[in-house]
């Protein structure tokens, strides 16, 4: 509530003049603790000491009691909103709007609702404010509230900082997400701490109810997908039936697309309940992600991985699936803060009706595995472009691998020398020419004798592959070996 003490000690301050003195000061608290002379008298007994007119000293009096009426009434008018809210079971778009609302200043403020991690899930507030707010420094360029960097509670610096404030949406324990409110002409204050606090409260529970509902409906949704992708799921009709009953369509052409993180929860030092909430941040992200592109798009979360099933139109190419895919993997990942984990993603051929779904599934799979041993954390990879590597994945011992890259390039299988991978990659771009020498020459920007004295080096290093296309085939593989990553 307000703090009537601190506002009494400003009471002198709003004389005409300033004129005060800290016996009036004094005097003036001190009729907060009865019993005392009656304040009136002693107030005017100050006045009349410091050559104060009682006109001036009514006036300052009032203005006081105006200012703490219109304070009691904002907590009243918040305190009616947040009720209403909470009987209605209204939404955090409707939490939003109404903390701009209480905030005041019609058309100059806004305010937001985030993830732990700054994923936007609500806002409320007038066109023109939200766009001012999304231009700030606080937000990355995918729109991410930048949580790490934003301070919660009340900000003590100056300037455009100081018209926004934070707060944590908190359950218990449970750290829910981030309440803010940006206003576009005066400073947040604790008042507006204290309503952001409040409304904290509320927005909790509008969240855990949205948890809630969405788990159980999620528990159907993945039950139902996973037993697409394995066969399971019935006739087509009855598939495509019970996938519109959830809101979802599969009666089109589609690629399965599967993420998964690249942390391996099995290994990890994280505690049961962190990898659980990890996974949950992770599985919404997803669905919230593709729910703004397309509704009707299939989603789910299993244990380590999201799976979604992604419309093909027609006349789309490879070129343009993997545009698509990897617009929705940008906006997942952001630029990494937040707490956010890395997770490569594999995209399936296309299949043009759910009988094919489960053979697209391992395809998908694979292209995540592969496509992270091609290209490490956070790959992108269609089936179609895993190439010889599909066959390289089946071998289940790396040492087997190692050895066979070791026995192969000889000593250019080390980096102990920088000249070792510029022999390589000579030696890639002859292979991939078909020993074309003048082409090689060209692509390398080489003379063609600097390339003939290279040739002739390589081939005393590792034979004479010139000539021999079996060791040709086996110094290609062994250089692609050694481009992945994952052994």
């Amino acid at each position: 509530m307000v703090d009537v003490a601190n506002d009494l000690r400003q009471l002198p301050h709003n004389l005409p003049d300033h004129r005060a003195s800290k016996g009036l000061e004094e005097d003036l608290l001190a009729a907060l603790s009865p019993p005392k002379a009656p304040a009136s008298a002693r107030w005017r007994s100050v006045a009349r000491a410091e050559g104060i007119a009682e006109a001036e000293l009514s006036e300052a009096v009032v203005s006081l009691l105006d200012r703490q009426a219109a304070m009691i009434q904002r907590e009243e008018d918040a305190h009616r909103i947040l009720n209403r809210i909470v009987l209605a079971g209204g939404s955090l778009t409707e939490l939003c709007a109404d903390i701009v609302s209480v905030l005041g200043a019609e058309g100059r403020a806004a305010a937001i609702v985030t993830t732990t991690d700054g994923r936007l899930l609500a806002e409320g507030g007038a066109a023109h404010a939200l766009e001012h707010v999304h231009a700030l420094d606080c937000f990355d360029r995918t729109g991410r509230l930048i949580v790490e960097s934003e301070p919660v509670g009340l900000r003590r610096e100056d300037g455009e900082r100081s018209r926004r404030a934070m707060v944590r949406i908190l359950a218990g324990s449970a750290d829910l997400g981030r309440l803010a409110a940006f206003s576009m002409d005066r400073r947040l204050d604790a008042e507006d701490i204290h309503l952001l606090q409040r409304a904290a409260t509320v927005a909790a529970l509008a969240i855990t109810k949205d948890h809630a509902v969405s788990a159980v409906e999620s528990k159907y949704r993945a039950e139902f997908l996973r037993d697409a992708l394995s066969g399971r799921a019935g006739r087509e009709t009855e598939a495509i039936a019970h996938a519109e009953s959830l809101g979802w369509n599969i009666d089109r052409p589609m690629v399965v697309v599967v993420a998964e993180t690249d942390e391996n929860d099995l290994e990890t030092d994280r505690s049961p309940e962190e990898v659980r909430a990890l996974q949950q941040r992770f599985v919404r992200a997803w669905v919230n992600a593709i729910g703004a592109r397309d509704p009707s798009i299939p989603v789910a979360g299993f244990s380590q991985e999201v799976v979604s099933l992604f419309p093909v139109q027609d006349g789309q190419d490879t070129e343009a699936i993997m545009r698509m895919v990897t617009d929705v993997v940008r906006v997942v990942s952001g630029d990494g803060g937040g707490g956010r984990r890395t997770f490569s993603t594999g995209v399936s051929r296309l299949v043009r009706s759910p009988a094919g779904l489960s053979t697209a599934y391992s395809e998908a799979l694979k292209a995540v595995s592969v496509g992270r041993q091609m290209h490490g954390t956070s790959a992108v990879a269609h089936f179609d472009s895993l190439g010889i590597y599909r066959l390289l994945a089946l071998i289940p011992d790396s040492a087997d691998l190692r050895r066979f890259v070791e026995e192969s390039l000889g000593p250019l299988a080390t980096d102990d020398s920088p000249e070792h991978a510029d022999l390589r990659h000579t030696l890639s771009v002859l292979i991939d020419t078909n020993m074309n020498v003048a082409e090689t020459a060209r692509l390398l920007f080489f003379h063609y004798n600097t390339l003939r004295y290279r040739i002739a080096k390589l081939e005393r290093l590792l034979g004479p592959f010139g000539t021999d296309p079996q060791l040709r085939l086996t110094l290609a593989l062994a250089l692609r070996i050694h481009e992945m990553k994952g052994i």
